[in-house]
Order: C-alpha cells, then sequence, then structure tokens
C-alpha cells in the first residue's frame, strides 16, 4: 500500500467447510476497488481447498491465509483473524456472504459521520433478494428468547426478536444488535472489550458481543444502502454438532449476562427449553432419510 492509499480495512473470515462459494466471498473481496487485506482463517477445510487458498494467497499479498489451528472455533477464529490484521477498521464477513462493489467506501464515509465508538451493520439478502433474519434484530433476553421460540411476536410485537418482518429503514438507524456475519468497527474498540468470548465455539458469540459492546458506551447502527447477499448454510457441519453448539451458547449468554436480573429457577427452565428445541432439531434430521418431513 502507498502512502497515498494506505491500508485501512482488515476483512476477518472464518472458514470452515464452506464449499464453493467462499470463492465468490473472497473473489468479491479483492474485487473492490478499495485498499484492503483479506485474513482469511482456515478452521479446517479439505487438503484441496487448502492447497488452493495457499496458492492464492502466494500470488496476492492482500489475501493472508491463516492455517494449521484446526477448528478451534467461530469466535476464537475471529479473534485469531483480528489478531493479525494490520488494518485502522476490521469487517467480520462470512465466508459465504458476497459484498456489493464499493462497499468499502460506502463504509468509511458512513462511519465518518457517526459519534465514536460506531459498529455497522449491513442489509443481508439470500439469493433471491429476501432479506434475512438476524441482520437487525432486538437485544436477546430470555423474555425476548421465548417469544420468539413459541412465535408470540404477532401477540407481543414490540418484544419481537428479529425485525425482518417491518419495513426497511429508508435511512440509517441504530439498533440494539447485528448479525455476526457481517460487523464492521474500528480496531481499537473491537479489542477494548477483548474481542469476541472465545467461551462460545459456534452461534450466539454475535449476540454477545453486541451486547457488550452496548454496555461499554458503543452505538450500533444499521445501513440499508450496503447489501450482502449472504448464501448462508453452507457448512458440511451436522445438524447435531450445529444444535449442541448453539444449546450450549444461549446457555452461557444467559447465565452470564441475565444472571442478576432473572431468577434462577426461571434460568432453569429457560435451559430445559433449550435442550429441549435442540433435542427436538436433531430428532427431526434424523428421521428425515425415513420419510419424515421437516419441522419449522
Amino acid at each position: 500500500m502507498t502512502a497515498e492509499n494506505p491500508l485501512r480495512t482488515s476483512v476477518i473470515m472464518v472458514t470452515y467447510h464452506t464449499g464453493p462459494v467462499l470463492f465468490d466471498a473472497v473473489k468479491a473481496v479483492l474485487d473492490q476497488n478499495f485498499p484492503v487485506e483479506l485474513c482469511l482463517v482456515d478452521n479446517g477445510n479439505p487438503a484441496s481447498v487448502v492447497a488452493q487458498l495457499q496458492d492464492m494467497a502466494a500470488a496476492d499479498e492482500r489475501l493472508r491465509f491463516v492455517t494449521g489451528y484446526g477448528n478451534v472455533g467461530f469466535s476464537r477464529g475471529c479473534n485469531t483473524g483480528a489478531r493479525v490484521a494490520r488494518g485502522q477498521y476490521l469487517l467480520f464477513l462470512n465466508p459465504d456472504s458476497v459484498l456489493s462493489p464499493g462497499t468499502f467506501q460506502k463504509l468509511l464515509n458512513i462511519y465518518g459521520s457517526l459519534p465514536p465508538h460506531a459498529m455497522l451493520g449491513a442489509r443481508l439478502v439470500d439469493g433471491h433478494g429476501k432479506d434475512q433474519r438476524g441482520c437487525r434484530r432486538a437485544l436477546l433476553t430470555p423474555t425476548t428468547a421465548f417469544i420468539e421460540a413459541f412465535h408470540l411476536g404477532k401477540f407481543f410485537p414490540k418484544a419481537r426478536l428479529n425485525f425482518n418482518q417491518e419495513p426497511l429503514p429508508t435511512s440509517i438507524v441504530s439498533i440494539p444488535a447485528i448479525s455476526g456475519a457481517f460487523m464492521f468497527l474500528s480496531r481499537d474498540d473491537f479489542w477494548l472489550i477483548k474481542g469476541f468470548d472465545e467461551g462460545y465455539f459456534l452461534h450466539v458469540e454475535d449476540l454477545d458481543f453486541c451486547l457488550r459492546f452496548r454496555r461499554a458506551g458503543g452505538d450500533i447502527f444499521f445501513v440499508p444502502d450496503i447489501v450482502v447477499t449472504h448464501i448462508g448454510g453452507t457448512s458440511e457441519a451436522s445438524t447435531s454438532f450445529i444444535e449442541q453448539h448453539k444449546a450450549r451458547g444461549f446457555m452461557r449468554y444467559f447465565h452470564r449476562n441475565f444472571k442478576d436480573e432473572y431468577p434462577w429457577f426461571l434460568l432453569a427452565i429457560l435451559d430445559l427449553f433449550i435442550w429441549l428445541r435442540a433435542g427436538l432439531k436433531i430428532g427431526i434430521q434424523a428421521l428425515k432419510p425415513l420419510g419424515q418431513n421437516e419441522v419449522s
């Protein structure tokens, strides 16, 4: 990078058996007409994919390939990438998320217009352009979790967890939480709260980060004009593996963040529901080959 065109943004991407979309995501980052580096953390991919990524890194100094750790979990993988990143700003991006052209210039222009200690989230859409859950949402609490789990949002609209059914904002809005599929913030602010909590292996770490970021005095903004195609669900991890780690993540989140606000027995009941939900999803998936239909 030249003095006139310094490196300002590092993209952190953690990949585990992501599939072909990984290369689309990498290309979309490196094709941006903006000085950027991509810190790609290999949490475990087939040898052929690792070899291809190593060749790409050797051919392009902007791609920094971090491998050899095995599957250390998403949170630790993100922190590992952030430690080797050299940019003033960090963008945590899922490996199945494809950026639109001009994303980084928009991000920095918007970030510069906001108060200090801001974090930005983008509009996440699927391959058909439909808004996805999670990119704009409320604070996760035992109450919002209960309403979400039992589909009670129509009865308690102000206590919904996800806002994707609401009209898309026409401008930047402050919001309680965004998705870990796309998080943009300064390097200093990221490490001010010690990065992601590595006690989370998979899932819920983004909600925990948003909660801690806000409690530390930061503000989170949803930017509707930045659109990211998030394919989602590309990992080859089994349903059992995912649901078990998701359940552990929810339990960790609630007990660490709400033990002083909710009585212990309510959190214990919540734990029971979390594991019942995980068991139901695992059981349904196991029955699918036998001709059973999946229940949402």
